[in-house]
């Protein structure tokens, strides 16, 4: 997959890297031998992988 050419402009979230969304087991089997999941959304982008511009430009001064 190719880099992107300037990586500050990208709206993706640097805190989830894109996947705002994961599935966690918990290790704890059902009756059935499937296994017990959580869905976590990521806090900074609540979900979406992606970010304002406008926040992309304040973090970028830093």
């Amino acid at each position: 997959m190719p880099e992107d050419e300037n990586p500050t402009r990208t709206r993706r979230c640097r805190d989830c890297d894109g996947f705002p969304t994961v599935a966690i087991t918990t290790g704890r089997a059902t009756t059935d031998g499937s296994r017990h999941t959580i869905t976590v959304t990521c806090r900074t982008c609540h979900g979406t992988g992606t970010l304002p511009l406008r926040r992309l430009a304040a973090s970028a001064g830093r």
